[in-house]
């Protein structure tokens, strides 16, 4: 263990932990949400969830796994002496795994809308088509496919490399990549006529939309925006130095990660407000990305313009950076694993995890195809994985983590290692626990019985 390899700087910490936490959902579900939900009134929710609820469990995934230098079973199987709360690490490994399965498929669409924005293939498109075009291809059981292999192909090159020479390397340059150009799309879509409207709707505060649906939604957002409980954050504390501020770094990456997100919706709400599209009648997700966007930016940018061109395949290269940084994170939870638990070289294990994630992601791929006669309740394959992890696998795991860390981790293990031995003053330890044991459960658990629908239900009986 004395041997485990490290990130070599605090920025490549700081740049690999904000890559597993900048995802998909913060360019294409947040702005839509913040739009819908009151502006700047939910962004001023959001935030105060993230402070109560995403940077409590964060700082103690990164204490956990920082304190045991382990994959993130090993780490909890560690903190809690064997005690069947080693069950939380497990948990957060199947997690990463099952979540890597579907989220690589839409990985893989990133990239065919990357190479088709590339091709000006958008040019003379009717709006009523985008749809046709996205199922034509989700539906196909090849071209999906050969997306998916060159996307984990991606991911396995990276995690075989390492955590300095790969996910470390990689994050330093695709992190700042990725910022680049959503400040050049920010600007191109900021410019366009009619944008002030786009950003007003995503900017001026309304409370009036504000009820506790929205409150929910935040929360739930604030959640599984900065990825916890899916091991990521426990395993690449792993391969942070001794000497990392373990709260300082949440903050950083709590940032970046919001700072991202509302940056994305100045990309998007410009470009729709300067078409005359109604953002309401929008919803966050794959409809989104795939069939409203590729006609929004057609019709603000030109259509078949070089400049439409250009804007799409940023985007979409875009989604694919933030998509990318994310599934490694996730390949790493899985890869550490095997490898520290079975004792096997890293190769091993990241091809082990690399076949099985090919299969199963394959598999949530031809869902859309010759498989889409399996279903559970109207859910194919790929949404079955999706609903699963989002419902049950992500708030249960959190739940759990927040009890764990505020209730059975050793307190003074918790203080030394997050004062960083008494070197760092840590004024808010007192709060700190105390939002881990109280707040942060309640929290998740009504996010937990908001993804069952139990609130919805609620509301319907009372009318």
């Amino acid at each position: 263990m004395n041997n485990r390899e490290n990130f070599g700087s605090k920025i490549g910490a700081i740049l690999a932990a904000a890559g597993s936490a900048v995802g998909l959902g913060n360019i294409w579900r947040f702005p839509i949400i913040t739009g819908q939900n009151g502006g700047a009134a939910f962004i001023l929710i959001y935030l105060c969830c993230i402070v109560l609820l995403g940077l409590p469990i964060m700082i103690s995934e990164f204490l956990i796994g920082r304190y045991t230098h382990a994959n993130t079973a090993g780490a909890y199987r560690i903190v809690s002496n064997g005690s069947p709360w080693k069950w939380v690490g497990r948990l957060g490994v199947f997690t990463g795994w099952f979540i890597l399965c579907y989220y690589s498929v839409v990985g893989a669409w990133t990239l065919h809308y990357t190479y088709l924005s590339a091709a000006n293939a958008f040019q003379d498109v009717p709006a009523q088509e985008y749809g046709s075009i996205f199922s034509s291809f989700t539906s196909n059981p090849w071209i999906p496919t050969i997306w998916l292999f060159l996307f984990i192909g991606v991911v396995h090159y990276v995690i075989t490399r390492g955590v300095q020479s790969g996910i470390e390397k990689f994050s330093k340059i695709m992190m700042p990549t990725l910022f680049i150009i959503v400040v050049l799309l920010v600007i191109c879509s900021v410019l366009l006529p009619g944008a002030s409207e786009g950003i007003k709707f995503l900017l001026v505060v309304d409370f009036s939309k504000v009820d506790s649906s929205v409150i929910l939604q935040a929360m739930g957002q604030a959640f599984f925006s900065m990825s916890l409980a899916m091991g990521c954050l426990c395993t690449y504390a792993s391969y942070f130095a001794k000497n990392t501020k373990l709260a300082t770094t949440a903050i950083n990456v709590s940032v970046i990660d919001t700072i991202v997100a509302i940056m994305a919706g100045f990309i998007i709400f410009p470009s729709i407000f300067n078409i005359g599209m109604d953002p309401n009648e929008i919803q966050a997700g794959a409809s989104l990305t795939f069939i409203s966007l590729p006609n929004v930016f057609q019709k603000a940018f030109g259509n078949g313009t070089f400049f439409a061109c250009v804007f799409s395949m940023m985007f979409y290269f875009l989604l694919f950076v933030a998509a990318l940084t994310s599934a490694i994170s996730l390949h790493e939870v899985a890869t550490a694993y095997v490898s520290e638990e079975f004792e096997v070289t890293r190769k091993k294990a990241a091809t082990l995890v690399t076949v099985v994630i090919t299969i199963f992601g394959t598999l949530c791929s031809l869902s859309f195809g010759p498989l889409s006669s399996i279903q559970f309740k109207g859910l194919n394959i790929f949404d079955m994985f999706d609903s699963f992890s989002g419902m049950v696998l992500l708030p249960l795991g959190g739940l759990l983590t927040s009890i764990f860390a505020g209730w059975v981790l050793d307190q003074k293990l918790y203080k030394d290692e997050l004062s960083n031995h008494g070197e760092l003053k840590a004024p808010y330890f007192k709060l700190l626990i105390f939002t881990l044991r109280f707040i942060s459960p309640i929290a998740i658990g009504m996010v937990f019985l908001d993804q069952l629908g139990v609130f919805n239900t609620i509301r319907e009986l009372l009318g």
